[in-house]
């Protein structure tokens, strides 16, 4: 009960703007995971960027799971198997990003989709910490339950062979 896990991974697109741009990011990510993603919209007006409130703006896709697992290991290859010590919060969520999507192994450049970058965001957790976040009946969880910095950098060096950097 007191090992760490991957609850969840977040792999984000910004496109910056709708139309083409944005199908071929959603296209992309599609490739990459296997998951059919979701667009996402803007919630404020931004003039000089030329952004309007409930604009499709980016994509995200979220992976559980072995599915999770897999992918956060090619795009953790991606960058060299080495985070930085703050791109880890105080309970063990870390995040990074990847410049260009053909930097992740075993990826060839596609002609027609171009280049992008993405964000990852992995979302870390124990058994048991579901009960805090439950819809029905919930109640607090014990500081054991928690995932702290060290737990999420030892977990990281035993399961990817990261490296984690001051």
């Amino acid at each position: 009960m007191h090992s760490p896990r991957i609850e969840k991974v977040t792999v984000n697109i910004g496109a910056g703007e709708g139309g083409a741009k944005l199908e071929k990011a959603v296209k992309l990510l599609q490739k990459l995971t296997g998951n059919k993603p979701v667009k996402t919209k803007t919630m404020k007006r931004i003039p000089t960027f030329g952004v309007r409130p409930r604009m499709f703006v980016g994509t995200l896709v979220t992976l559980r799971g072995e599915s999770a697992h897999d992918f956060l290991k090619r795009a953790l290859a991606a960058k060299g198997n080495k985070l930085k010590i703050k791109s880890i919060d105080k309970f063990g969520n870390f995040s990074f990003g990847i410049k260009e999507y053909i930097d992740i192994p075993k990826v060839r450049y596609d002609p027609e989709i171009g280049v992008f970058g993405m964000d990852v965001c992995v979302t870390m957790g124990k058994p048991g910490y579901r009960v805090k976040r439950r819809r029905v009946k919930t109640s607090k969880v014990g500081k054991a339950q928690l995932v702290t910095k060290e737990d999420a950098i030892v977990y990281l060096k035993e399961n990817f062979g990261v490296e984690v950097d001051k």
